[in-house]
């Protein structure tokens, strides 16, 4: 079965419990800041093995202390599903092990 793309209301109430996530141009996407560039490319590499877990891959953007994800569904023709979320969510879960900070 398909995954379906959320309604603009849906991603907003879903957006309500990802503090940070915005949704824009049928995209969720967040940065994180990090004291240095280790921290950063150490998220990188523990969401990438969330995305291998999940099947599911976002883009990803590592700067010196920053950390940009970009996400939507291909299959869903480019929408936001609920992978998107659940991806997001599961992000959200361990960038305060890595020092994460608000862009």
């Amino acid at each position: 079965m398909a995954v379906q793309p959320l309604t603009d209301q849906e991603i907003q109430t879903r957006l309500e419990q990802l503090p940070g996530w915005s949704f824009a141009d049928d995209r969720l996407s967040r940065t994180y800041v990090f004291k240095g560039h280790p921290q950063a490319a150490g998220m990188v590499a523990e969401i990438a093995t969330i995305q291998e877990e999940l099947d599911h891959h976002s883009d990803l953007t590592l700067g010196y202390n920053k950390v940009g994800v970009s996400v939507n569904t291909h299959s869903a023709g480019g929408r936001v599903t609920a992978l998107d979320v659940e991806l997001a969510g599961r992000i959200e879960e361990i960038a305060p092990q890595h020092g994460a900070r608000a862009d």
